[in-house]
C-alpha cells in the first residue's frame, strides 16, 4: 500500500484510530463528523457500529474502554449535548483501554442548528482537549489522544471543525500498532460512582495539575519564533488561516487546547511586542490567557482577541486579515459574499412533499425535527412551525397542547424521522401516551438516514457494514407504548395521507401516521425503472396547482409549467393535483 494518500480529516482520523490499535468504535451520523465511522467501518478487525444515539455510542465505546479495550466514539458538537450526562462522570472513574471522544464543531452553521463551541466542554468536564490544524496532524493527534488517555487514566476530546473534518491533504502513514484489548480490571470503588465517587474528586483536580505540567512539554505546543513585533497564539484551522495573513510573525501554535502550557505562555509573551489571540467562535483561549495573568512587557492591553476578531461564524484568511487592518472588529463578512443563493429544497419524488402538502392544506401547527424534513418549513408548504432539535418536535407538541388542548388539540401534528425516532422520539411518545395527551404524531419513515447521507439504523435492518440484522416493526414498538391508533400511508397517494391525517386529527387520543416510503436516493430506488410525466401545454389551464408539491423537476417560470423529463422520476404527485388531466406519462414508445 502507498504510504501516503490524499486524505479527509476525517478519512485521517480514521487512519489514525486504526494505526492506534482501536477496537471499537461507535458513532451517530452528524455532518461534519460523520464519514469518521463509515471510513472505520472498512478496517474489519475494528468493531463499528451506527448506535441508537450519542449517548448510547458513548456508554458503549466507554464499556469498551473500561474493559480494556481502546475505544473512541465520535459525533457532531450537539451530539455531545445528547452524551453529556454520560461524559460528566467519566472523569471519576477514568479508562482502562484509551478512550476518545471526537467532538466535529460546525462553525459558521453549515449543517447545524447552532455553532456551540465544544472546548468549552473540556474545561468543564476537567478532560484534556487536544486539536489538530491539518489533516496529517488529525491523524497524529488520535494516536497521542489514546496515549495520553492510558498514562493519565482519563477520557480524551479530539475537536475538529468543518474544515478540519471535509479539507483534503497528503497524510503519510505509519505502521499500526495492533494490541490485543488490556485485562478487565474488577474495580467497583473506581467504577460504581455514585457510592465511591466522592473519594476519587481530589484526584481530578491532582490529574489536572499533572496535565498542566505535560502541557509545557508537549510536542504539539510549540512555538515558532520569527519578527518579535506580532506574536500569534492560535490553535486548530486558525493557524493556517494567520500563518498566510502573518507569514513573518512568531506563533505559538496550540496542539492540546485544555489544559494549557502556562510557563510557555508566559514565555512567548514576554518575546513579543505585541499578541493576537486568533481563533474561531468564543474567546475560549483569550479568556484562560487572561485568567492564567499572563502578561508581556507591555501589559494585559497589548493583547488583542476579541476585540478585533469576530465571534460569529468562521474566519478565514479574508475575514482575519480584514480585521487586522481595519484597526477594529469586524462582525462578520457573510452579506458581502456574492456567491449566488443556492436555497435547500426537497428532492423530486421525496417522499415527504406528500405529506407536507396534506398538512399545508388541512392548515395544522406542525412541529418539526431535525432531518430532510426540516425543509417543510420553506415555500411551498410552508408547514414548520417549529424545529430545534434531534426528538423536541414531540414533547413541543404536547407542550402546546397542554396550553391550548381545546382549540389547538385536534390540529397539532408533530413530523419526525425514522432515524430520529429511535434516536430520541420514543420517550416523548411515551411522556403522551402515559400523561392522556391527544396529540398527533407523523413518522416519516424513509427507510434511510436521509440528512447525513443514508447511514444505517435501526429500522433498516443493516449494519454500519451492510450485515443484515434485526429491523425495527415500528407499528409494534408504537402499539406497545399505548397508542391504539397507527395507520401507515403511503405519500405519494396524496388522498390516503389526507384521509388518515383527518381520520388521526378528529381523535380524542393519541395517534400516529406513518408515512412509509422509501428516499429517493437510495441506490435500491435510483435503480428502478421510472417513466417521467409531462405537462400537455393544450389542456394546461394555468392554475399552477402542480407546483404546490414544490417538486423541483417543475419549472414554472413560465405561464404553462414545465416538467424536466432528465429530473422527473414518475412519482404521480404532479399528475394527482392537476385538474384538468394535464399532466402524464411520457409514452413509453
Amino acid at each position: 500500500m502507498n504510504n501516503k494518500q490524499f486524505l479527509s480529516g476525517n478519512e485521517a482520523i480514521a487512519r489514525g484510530a486504526w494505526e492506534a490499535g482501536i477496537h471499537v468504535a461507535c458513532g451517530y451520523p452528524g455532518t461534519p463528523s460523520t464519514e469518521i465511522i463509515e471510513n472505520l467501518a472498512r478496517y474489519e478487525d475494528v468493531d463499528v457500529e451506527w448506535s441508537t444515539n450519542e449517548k448510547v455510542a458513548f456508554d458503549v465505546a466507554y464499556g469498551a474502554s473500561i474493559a480494556g479495550a481502546r475505544s473512541l466514539v465520535s459525533m457532531k458538537h450537539v451530539g455531545v449535548n445528547v452524551a453529556l450526562d454520560s461524559l460528566m462522570v467519566t472523569p471519576f472513574s477514568g479508562v482502562n483501554g484509551g478512550f476518545v471522544v471526537i467532538t466535529a464543531d460546525d462553525p459558521g452553521m453549515h449543517s447545524s442548528q447552532n455553532e456551540q463551541d465544544n472546548r468549552f466542554f473540556a474545561k468543564f468536564a476537567k478532560i484534556p482537549m487536544l486539536e489538530p490544524s491539518d489533516c496529517q496532524e488529525a491523524k497524529e493527534f488520535v494516536k497521542v489522544a489514546f496515549d495520553i488517555s492510558e498514562q493519565f487514566d482519563v477520557a480524551v476530546f479530539l475537536r475538529t471543525t468543518t474544515r478540519t473534518s471535509h479539507s483534503k491533504s497528503i497524510v503519510e502513514f505509519s505502521e499500526p500498532n495492533r494490541t490485543p484489548p488490556q485485562k478487565y480490571k474488577q474495580d467497583p470503588h473506581k467504577h460504581v460512582v455514585p457510592i465511591w465517587g466522592k473519594r476519587w474528586r481530589n484526584n481530578i483536580e491532582e490529574r489536572l495539575k499533572k496535565l498542566e505540567e505535560f502541557a509545557e512539554t508537549f510536542p504539539f505546543n510549540a512555538i515558532e519564533w520569527n519578527s518579535k513585533k506580532i506574536g500569534v497564539i492560535t490553535s486548530g484551522i486558525c493557524y493556517e488561516y494567520a500563518k498566510e495573513v502573518f507569514p513573518d510573525a512568531s506563533f505559538l501554535k496550540l496542539g492540546m487546547i485544555f489544559p494549557l502550557p502556562k510557563k510557555m505562555i508566559e514565555y512567548f509573551c514576554d518575546g513579543v511586542e505585541k499578541i493576537y489571540v486568533i481563533e474561531e467562535l468564543e474567546p475560549f483561549l483569550e479568556e484562560q490567557l487572561r485568567l492564567l495573568g499572563v502578561k508581556n512587557p507591555f501589559g494585559l492591553t497589548n493583547i488583542s482577541g476579541k476585540d478585533m476578531f469576530t465571534n460569529i461564524f468562521e474566519l478565514s484568511p479574508d475575514i482575519v486579515s480584514r480585521a487586522f487592518n481595519g484597526n477594529g472588529k469586524q462582525k462578520n463578512f457573510e452579506s458581502e459574499i456574492t456567491i449566488p443563493p443556492r436555497p435547500p429544497v426537497m428532492c423530486p419524488g421525496c417522499p415527504h412533499s406528500g405529506v407536507y402538502y396534506v398538512l399545508h392544506k388541512l392548515k395544522t401547527i406542525v412541529t418539526g425535527d431535525i432531518g430532510c424534513y426540516t425543509l417543510g418549513a420553506l415555500p411551498p408548504f410552508n408547514a414548520l412551525d417549529t424545529t430545534f432539535c434531534m426528538g423536541s418536535g414531540i414533547g413541543n407538541a404536547f407542550g402546546m397542547e397542554k396550553v391550548h388542548r381545546n382549540t389547538m388539540g385536534k390540529k397539532l401534528v408533530a413530523v419526525i424521522g425514522d432515524g430520529t425516532f429511535l434516536h430520541s422520539g420514543i420517550a416523548p411518545l411515551i411522556d403522551i401516551v402515559f400523561n392522556k395527551g391527544i396529540t398527533t404524531i407523523v413518522l416519516m419513515d424513509n427507510s434511510t438516514t436521509g440528512m447525513t447521507g443514508h447511514q444505517q439504523h435501526p429500522g433498516m435492518g443493516k449494519t454500519v457494514r451492510n450485515l443484515d440484522t434485526f429491523a425495527i416493526n415500528y407499528e409494534q414498538l408504537i402499539r406497545a407504548i399505548g397508542v391504539n391508533h397507527i395507520r401507515v400511508v403511503d405519500p405519494y397517494d396524496l388522498e390516503e395521507t389526507e384521509a388518515a391525517m383527518k381520520e388521526a386529527l378528529a381523535l380524542n387520543e393519541p395517534a400516529v401516521v406513518i408515512s412509509r416510503r422509501p428516499c429517493v436516493l437510495i441506490e435500491e430506488e435510483k435503480a428502478k425503472t421510472r417513466y417521467p410525466y409531462e405537462i400537455l401545454d393544450e389542456l394546461c389551464e394555468e392554475c399552477d396547482l402542480c407546483l404546490k408539491i414544490g417538486c423541483p423537476a417543475i419549472d414554472g417560470s413560465q405561464s404553462v409549467p414545465f416538467i424536466s423529463k432528465e429530473r422527473c422520476i414518475g412519482c404521480n404527485l404532479c399528475a394527482e393535483l392537476c385538474n384538468f388531466d394535464a399532466i402524464r406519462m411520457i409514452p413509453t414508445n
